[in-house]
């Protein structure tokens, strides 16, 4: 084996070349960069490089230096502890396949959203959205989401304190040698028992994403047959000492201060208009309406429910469970097939199911029997979709989660938790000018909620969709209403 020396491209090192026997390389006249074998018997020779010794730009023959390597503790830090999980809120204008846009959004770049939350309604639409990633491309992914039309703001609550909450409910394998041990769980974790068999228990407990997983992890070991989760919901903590005066709601959230100065109409402002008919505008103009009716509503309206009973043309709400691979851009496809059809989501929950890899989607669609049936048969379509079942017509337990923050001061905060006793609404976050709370049920219970708070000005509200477990024991409380139980 011999040895020749060759100079880099970009140093004067030299670099030592080892070869056989066989045949002595053709001198290099190129750069080592340019290096390439001919076509002859001695491009068998082997050629083995190794660099010696880098030397800087500089021209003092100076070692070259190295970037830094960022460490943690004296130790280098991979590349993927730069990925951290991201909580996405998304203000939309709600119209027909706006989940499926925001979700392509995500699916074309790759990202597998953990849990995805949205509260809906006539017109508008509030998306709680996780995923991981890094910052740089997670602020990348935030800018195109802004350029889609409906898209009102866009905002990562991952950087600040925030009120984060889950829904779970959880049915569970029962015999009475393990029930006493299931209730105390329950009792230790806050939860609720909603539903109650020989064989099975049904329980919801909320929190944040932690204790959802410890509930799962503790209750495992009994035997878990069907397990729904809402997306994870958050809102921003507000800071004690700051004050509020972006907001403008009636005198009852401050009943010991004047009432707010009213903002002044549109159209009230005096305008500044160019006479000069010569001077060429930056744009087309048209004419518009006036301002001065323009009401902005309630940022997601307590009147916004579902068709519990059918109407003329037999619509009614339909609660569809629909079991699929966790896996990229799954979620892009099944809303794909809901929007081409032209079906309006009245409400959705994405999380994981009870098996690993697997995720559950419940949602609520409005339609007829016959064309709600299609839609199932589309959906088994789908590579991904393991089970669609259709509940609306069986006994089920059905429960939302609402995050409501509540403009109130220290005199109106006691008549706020009133309201919040009755209801059962646990008080999650306070500060100087704020509440907020934290209520479970169903819709009827957060409307009525929703609407006894307007009075005092609702800052903000972040909701999940519905999810919804059959009933083993069978009991269905809309059968029960309207007929006298036996004594």
């Amino acid at each position: 084996m011999k040895t020749a020396t060759v100079r880099s491209l970009f140093t004067t090192a030299e670099t030592p070349i080892t070869y056989n026997n066989l045949c002595k390389p053709e001198p290099l006249a190129a750069p080592l960069t340019n290096l390439k074998l001919s076509n002859r018997k001695c491009a068998a020779a082997r050629y083995s490089l190794k660099v010696v010794n880098a030397i800087s730009d500089a021209g003092d023959r100076s070692p070259a230096t190295l970037p830094p390597v960022r460490t943690v503790n004296g130790a280098s830090t991979p590349i993927a502890s730069k990925v951290k999980r991201h909580t996405i809120s998304v203000f939309v204008g709600d119209e027909s396949g706006i989940i499926n846009r925001i979700a392509g959004v995500f699916a074309r770049r790759g990202y597998n959203i953990e849990s995805l939350a949205v509260g809906l309604n006539k017109d508008k639409a509030l998306f709680t959205i996780v995923v991981s990633g890094t910052e740089k491309v997670l602020q990348q992914v935030v800018e195109q989401l802004n350029k889609l039309v409906n898209v009102l703001k866009v905002e990562d609550l991952s950087r600040d304190p925030q009120v984060e909450r889950e829904l779970v409910l959880v049915k569970l394998n029962v015999d009475p040698s393990t029930k006493a041990e299931i209730m105390w769980l329950v009792d230790i974790f806050r939860g609720n028992v909603i539903d109650a068999s020989d064989h099975s228990l049904t329980i919801e407990v909320t929190g944040d994403p932690g204790k959802i997983a410890a509930v799962q992890r503790n209750l495992s070991k009994f035997g878990i047959k069907e397990l729904t989760r809402t997306g994870k919901i958050a809102l921003r903590r507000e800071k004690l000492g700051e004050t509020a005066p972006f907001w403008n709601f009636s005198a009852a959230s401050y009943p010991d201060l004047e009432a707010p100065r009213p903002i002044a109409a549109v159209s009230s402002i005096p305008q500044i208009v160019d006479e000069n008919p010569s001077t060429i505008s930056g744009g087309d103009v048209y004419p518009v309406d006036s301002y001065d009716s323009y009401i902005m509503d309630q940022v997601l309206d307590a009147n916004w429910g579902v068709l519990y009973d059918e109407d003329a043309t037999g619509r009614q709400s339909h609660t569809l469970n629909i079991l699929v691979n966790n896996a990229p851009g799954v979620l892009n496809m099944v809303t794909g097939v809901i929007s081409r059809r032209g079906y309006n989501v009245q409400s959705l929950a994405v999380g994981p199911a009870e098996m690993e890899g697997l995720s559950r989607i419940t949602t609520v669609i409005a339609g007829t029997d016959e064309s709600i049936s299609k839609l199932v048969q589309q959906f088994y379509k789908l590579v991904d979709v393991h089970e669609v079942k259709d509940i609306t017509y069986l006994p089920f337990s059905e429960r939302e989660l609402m995050l409501i923050k509540v403009a109130a001061n220290a005199a109106a905060r006691r008549d706020v938790l009133d309201i919040a006793t009755i209801f059962r609404a646990k008080p999650v976050d306070v500060s100087d000018h704020t509440i907020t709370l934290e209520l479970t049920g169903d819709f009827n219970k957060l409307f009525a909620l929703q609407t006894l708070l307007e009075s005092y000005g609702i800052c903000e509200v972040a909701r999940t969709g519905r999810v919804a477990l059959v009933r083993e024991s069978g009991v269905d409380s809309t059968y029960l209403r309207g007929y006298s139980l036996p004594l």
